[in-house]
């Protein structure tokens, strides 16, 4: 395998803010580049962007100015297309749309050298579909970088039915040598990281139309107990809701309607009111002059116990107890526990496994009975989402909290939906990671790599999998798919198959 030799001049269609930074990329990497658009004044604009980027990264102290002036002279804005006939390596980053890229493919063919590479940028787009017709169809390959590209590490490196593996081979090590993170993927709806991030909004949304807590909050859940670096609604805000929402429709359309993808009549309403999320100034949250912050709904302070009862040896309830033994007498029950738990003040604090909270205190018969939700770590969590069944007393549940909250937690509180928010989102994530590589998509090293540099997820899916166990993920899914009665929580069979024999999937 091997890359473009930095004398391969380059061409980039498509001017905007994801192709002048395709540009900069190849540029940095010593190609000439050609950048083209359908205006002049694009191009123009693209250059421009171009050089004021890579001067700042000089006055940042980032970047050699030398080397800065050296790139921007690399790249040559031009009127027409014929005038980069002599590149062998074309990227396109137009507009979303087949019919104008497929276009564009047909007239670059009739341009450029038969051994040219002609690589889509597109985010969603069958790479099968944009060949057909083309005279050398196996010369065309997804080159899907994310934006912005100069910045985020990922690229895509996407194989149609016809793509040929050396094709495919090159352009992957041609973004290693320009410093990404590349993987190979079979062109299928969404990809790898459009696909397996459906479950981040759709879930949260989902939360939100059960109206077990409100965005701030669930936002906070993910972002503080799951790691994530933003939680779901923000990040939908900072895409633009009208970018989301296409790419979930798109992905859904392409799928025949499978439920698992269902787009949100939440982020419908919301685009069809014109709040797109940060770029118009409203989406979710307000970002207008003398907007309030959203903030989570913390729980005010309570009084808490002074001794507690650790019943089994469950991580996460012996972490959590832990940090409780700081602030209280934590008295470890010895021998087999029936129900395993941190008893407080007769409460039973339980790990979430998909059931309600109201479910399993009535299959369990332990009335003041409150689950807690999934966390990366419970040693360092700032925050612990938790909800109680119905019959839960509320002095018991004050208690719980107040106790809580003298170990530091901060305590959110949510309605008693199954799955809670972090377990179901997660759980979701993994199960349509399993879902790809079951399929022959990718593998599930280039899976995981992909979610943690396409996305910045705390865990790859499917290494978060064999950390949490298969078996668990498993029998959340199964709880969700027979409390929703719906397909969209179908379980993915390698994943169950992974279960019932006790495999992981990096081992």
């Amino acid at each position: 395998m091997s890359a473009v030799s930095v004398q391969t001049d380059v061409l980039v269609v498509g001017a905007g803010a994801m192709g002048s930074g395709i540009a900069q990329v190849a540029a940095l990497a010593g190609h000439r580049v050609f950048l083209a658009d359908t205006s002049a004044e694009a191009v123009e604009k693209g250059c421009a962007t171009i050089a004021a980027s890579l001067r700042e990264q000089v006055s940042k102290g980032r970047l050699d100015a030398a080397r800065a002036e050296f790139t921007i002279a690399r790249i040559h804005g031009i009127d027409k297309l014929a005038d980069a006939r002599t590149a062998t390596l074309a990227i396109e980053a137009i507009v979303e749309r087949l019919d104008v890229k497929r276009a564009l493919f047909f007239e670059l063919e009739s341009i450029l050298p038969e051994q040219a590479i002609l690589a889509s940028n597109t985010s969603s787009l069958s790479i099968t579909a944009l060949t057909a017709g083309l005279s050398r169809p196996e010369r065309v390959v997804g080159m899907h970088f994310f934006n912005p590209a100069p910045r985020m590490k990922l690229v895509e490196v996407v194989s149609g039915l016809a793509t040929d593996a050396d094709v495919a081979d090159t352009v992957f090590a041609t973004a290693v040598a320009w410093g990404k993170v590349a993987v190979h993927v079979v062109s299928s709806p969404g990809f790898i990281v459009n696909r397996v991030a459906r479950p981040f909004y759709a879930e949260a949304q989902r939360v939100l139309a059960e109206r077990a807590a409100k965005p701030a909050t669930l936002d906070a859940a993910m972002r503080d107990c799951c790691g994530f670096p933003m939680g779901p609604f923000e990040l939908m805000d900072f895409i633009g809701h009208d970018v989301n929402f296409a790419v979930t429709r798109s992905v859904f359309d392409a799928c025949f309607g499978d439920r698992r993808y269902e787009p949100s009549l939440f982020q419908q309403e919301l685009v069809a009111a014109g709040r797109l999320g940060r770029k118009s100034g409203r989406g979710v949250y307000d970002y207008r002059a003398g907007a309030v912050p959203p903030r989570p709904e913390d729980e005010s302070p309570r009084e808490g116990a002074e001794r507690v009862r650790l019943h089994g040896a469950e991580p996460s309830l012996c972490a959590l107890a832990d940090r409780l033994g700081a602030v209280a007498v934590v008295e470890r029950m010895g021998g087999a526990a029936s129900r395993e738990s941190i008893e407080i003040e007769g409460a039973h604090l339980v790990p979430c496994d998909g059931r309600t909270a109201t479910r399993r205190a009535a299959e369990e018969d332990c009335p003041n009975l409150i689950v807690f939700d999934l966390c990366l770590d419970y040693a360092s969590t700032p925050r612990l989402v938790i909800a109680p069944a119905d019959q839960c007393a509320s002095a018991a549940l004050e208690c719980v909290v107040g106790t809580l909250q003298r170990a530091g937690l901060a305590v959110s509180l949510i309605d008693d939906v199954a799955g809670l928010i972090g377990l179901r989102t997660v759980a979701m994530i993994i199960n349509e990671a399993a879902g790809l590589v079951q399929a022959g998509v990718a593998t599930a090293h280039d899976v995981d790599k992909a979610m943690r540099y396409g996305t910045n997820y705390p865990r790859g899916p499917l290494a978060w999998a064999d950390e949490l166990g298969v078996a668990r993920v498993v029998a959340a899914l199964d709880r969700l798919n027979e409390h929703y009665r719906e397909e969209r929580y179908r379980c993915a069979p390698l994943l169950r198959r992974k279960a019932i024999g006790g495999r992981k999937f990096h081992e």
